[in-house]
């Protein structure tokens, strides 16, 4: 019955075909994710040389890539609602064209001291809210029955950070440090060109009519808002953590040079960017709940193997990949829940928050992780903490996510809100 007012109170059936238009969108979206996040990520990889060349402390090398993670994270709340307001055509040229600015200012002068570089990392933050206009636009565009793969095969656009990885210290030995700001202006240009261009909105769209502070409201008052948000701070913030700070933690840690970490990280953040559409498939067959609990029982017992600082073959290596392949999966099934339980003309709105938690959930472990390297010279307690905290998602999960989704969620207040050009339905 739920099932039924949901789908009445979104214009689709949970068996509708998936409209031919809605994979090209789907591939446009992920594109301009992948953009977006590979200059998002720009920072990350030179942390160790402008920590060299700069002489900063362990906390102010740490800092220097957490600001765009925590910018990009609040930015999403007010960007995903006014995706849901004004749709992805118009949200997503807006954000990959803004953010070319940061990145030149980067480029050209913003990279010769510590405070350049945090001002420029500021504003590099706004890269980071195209997760909240992505979302919402791929959901409009496909059925619920096939949001959970879509959905994850949008997060695979979280690859971003992995090109970013691969390129931009090759890029600065190569040629010099404008040269990888420089190249990723370019591409954002052309992206942004390109989706304004390309890019259409799901027709019959749900559009809201509210004042954007009343929709927040309405958000924060969604059951599946901060269930998932907690969630997500867990799994995408392990990921962001991990892919921005796993390149001093590897230097440091285990004596690897800057660029064997810089590829050691790359592969992390591939297999979890593989494992994002997995994790979104098997929610569409198998159900998120089931999907999250995998995920969060690797994650802790990964996280307290790694506590150990085990030798990097093979123990530590199969450590982080199996947390790479949860934390990809986890995040992918998050969404799947939801794409499942949030009213249509909200899912911007529930996104925004929700990958707020996710990037805050990754902007503290470096900052937590730095400090106690330089206390104590290890990282054990920071991964024991990322153990307990992983094991309490997990107890989450299984006790009041579980119930919620079992007993519908906040499905049954779809069809009875005012103020949208839906029709209004119940059960």
């Amino acid at each position: 019955m739920v099932q039924s007012s949901r789908s009445k109170s979104e214009g689709v059936s949970p068996g509708a075909p998936v409209p031919g238009r809605a994979w090209p969108m789907l591939a446009l979206a992920t594109v301009g994710f992948a953009v977006n996040f590979w200059a998002w990520a720009l920072l990350s990889p030179l942390g160790p040389r402008f920590k060299d060349g700069l002489g900063l402390s362990s906390f102010e090398q740490s800092l220097l890539v957490a600001v765009p993670v925590v910018v990009g994270s609040l930015g999403r709340i007010p960007v995903g609602a006014l995706t849901d307001r004004f749709g992805g055509r118009v949200m997503f040229p807006i954000v990959s064209a803004v953010t070319v600015v940061p990145v030149l200012y980067l480029g050209l002068a913003g990279h010769s001291s510590l405070p350049a570089l945090l001002v420029g990392g500021f504003f590099l933050g706004i890269a980071g809210t195209a997760f909240a206009v992505g979302v919402p636009f791929v959901n409009a565009w496909f059925p619920p029955h096939r949001r959970g793969l879509a959905i994850g095969v949008f997060g695979a656009g979280m690859g971003g950070t992995a090109i970013s990885a691969l390129t931009t210290v090759k890029l600065v030995d190569a040629h010099s440090v404008s040269t990888p700001f420089l190249i990723t202006a370019a591409v954002l240009a052309v992206y942004a060109v390109a989706a304004a261009l390309l890019l259409r909105d799901a027709p019959g769209r749900p559009v809201p009519t509210e004042p954007p502070a009343r929709r927040l409201a309405a958000t924060a008052r969604l059951g599946v808002t901060w269930q998932a948000a907690a969630l997500y701070a867990v799994a995408f913030g392990g990921y962001v953590a991990f892919s921005v700070y796993l390149p001093t933690y590897l230097k440091s840690g285990y004596g690897l040079t800057q660029a064997d970490a810089a590829n050691r990280m790359a592969g992390f953040v591939l297999l979890a960017v593989a494992m994002r559409p997995i994790g979104g498939w098997l929610s569409d067959r198998v159900g998120p709940v089931r999907v999250l609990a995998c995920a969060l029982g690797v994650v802790t017992a990964g996280a307290v193997v790694q506590s150990f600082t085990p030798a990097l073959a093979p123990v530590g290596t199969l450590a982080f990949l199996a947390m790479a392949g949860a934390l990809g999966a986890g995040s992918g099934a998050i969404f799947a829940l939801v794409a499942l339980r949030t009213p249509a003309d909200q899912v911007g709105s529930v996104t925004g928050v929700v990958g707020a938690a996710g990037g805050l959930g990754g902007f503290l472990p470096p900052l937590v992780m730095g400090s106690l390297y330089g206390e104590y010279g290890t990282y054990a307690a920071g991964l024991v903490l990322l153990a307990v905290v992983a094991a309490g998602a997990l107890v989450l999960t299984l006790t009041r996510v579980r119930a919620a989704a079992a007993g519908g969620g906040d499905g049954p207040r779809t069809g009875r809100r005012r103020g949208h050009r839906t029709a209004d339905t119940t059960a």
